[in-house]
């Protein structure tokens, strides 16, 4: 089974608040050191690091496939929410044509962060998210011979088309960030790859499973799927320094319902994790505290399973473990200082385990 190794610039290279050009070139030694995909998050901003720099991701990315040329190209994910699909469609189009197809479509339903403090309402997510899905697929198949229509609660097509044809047959690879019941569905129904983040093994297995059987249900061949996974690696001398540095972090990017209930964790009767999905902005530090003194509840042990922290050889384990859970493409958050070393010491050093292990 071939394993695929991205690399992501998420809230990991904000904290470090590097630059575009820092970030173009650190695209470009994971172009060159083994890594099948590159990554950008979606964000407007990250109030909690005011020295981040926060760039558009379809422009960085566009700007990173002029100066790559192995890599695939994701968002990871597009915030739905702030952007109609018709534009992330011909976004996703362009970006697969400029980059003589490699483009990948990262969607996912969104959260209160990032939009309700720029006045954009956020209710009916998952609803509005399926919507999309649905207009993104019949734009994707359209052409000015092809015009297509969709009426729906949220959007509605007319006629619609797009005139530019992707280099990828027939469409670019649309991966969906899915975690709940009925966006694990919309991942069978919809996706092409799947990405969570903020997982264990046992919880990956879990949900891996889900999206397997609504496909089965479906009729839908998903053999060749991609089941990605968002994860850390934190590389050190001394890997239980670090972990004692990142363990309480961890834990909170672990919490959820999914998590507690795989694991036999008791939830925090006054913690409310619905509100803290649709309602935490940076306007309400509260709702990231209560957050924080739920998520202590989750075991080290349990915690440390998520996480790549220490030597490469200790990073392969975690790998390892996820892999027997069924993740087939890393998407990889370096932690730590030294993001160009990082990216050289996993390229030389994590990558070639697995790909001798293919031969």
């Amino acid at each position: 089974m071939k394993i695929k190794f991205g690399l992501t610039f998420g809230l990991n290279v904000a904290r470090l608040g590097l630059d575009e050009t820092q970030v173009i070139t650190a695209a470009q030694i994971a172009d060159r050191t083994n890594f099948d995909s590159i990554w950008a998050m979606d964000h407007t901003n990250v109030p909690q690091w005011k020295n981040a720099v926060v760039n558009d991701a379809w422009i960085m990315l566009a700007a990173i496939g002029a100066v790559t040329t192995n890599v695939e190209l994701g968002t990871c994910v597009t915030d739905a929410i702030r952007r109609h699909p018709s534009t992330i469609a011909l976004s996703t189009v362009t970006l697969d044509r400029i980059t003589k197809g490699r483009g990948i479509l990262g969607i996912g339903a969104g959260e209160a962060q990032n939009v309700v403090d720029f006045g954009i309402e956020f209710s009916k997510p998952v609803t509005k998210f399926k919507e999309q899905l649905e207009v993104i697929e019949k734009l994707f198949e359209s052409n000015p011979d092809n015009k297509v229509n969709y009426d729906g609660k949220y959007y509605k097509l007319i006629d619609a088309c797009l005139q530019a044809k992707p280099i990828r047959n027939p469409r670019p690879p649309v991966y969906i960030a899915a975690g709940a019941p009925k966006t694990l569905e919309m991942c069978a129904t919809f996706g092409d790859g799947w990405i969570p983040i903020g997982y264990t093994p046992e919880l990956f297995k879990n949900h891996a499973n889900v999206i397997k059987e609504h496909a089965k249900r479906s009729g839908r061949d998903i053999s060749k799927f991609e089941f990605a996974n968002d994860v850390d690696v934190y590389f050190s001398d001394d890997a239980d320094s670090a972990w004692e540095k990142m363990k309480n972090s961890v834990k909170v990017s672990l919490y959820k319902p999914e998590l507690l209930k795989v694991h036999n964790i008791s939830q925090d009767s006054e913690f409310d994790f619905r509100r803290y999905f649709t309602e935490y902005a940076m306007n309400k530090p509260e709702l990231m505290e209560q957050m924080k003194k739920a998520a202590l509840k989750i075991p080290d042990d349990v915690a440390r399973t998520a996480i790549g922290v220490g030597s490469p050889d200790d990073v392969i384990e975690m790998l390892d473990r996820f892999i027997q859970a069924g993740t087939n493409h890393f998407i990889i958050r370096f932690w730590g200082d030294g993001l160009y070393k990082n990216i050289e010491t996993f390229g030389n050093k994590v990558v070639p385990y697995f790909k001798n292990l293919e031969k």
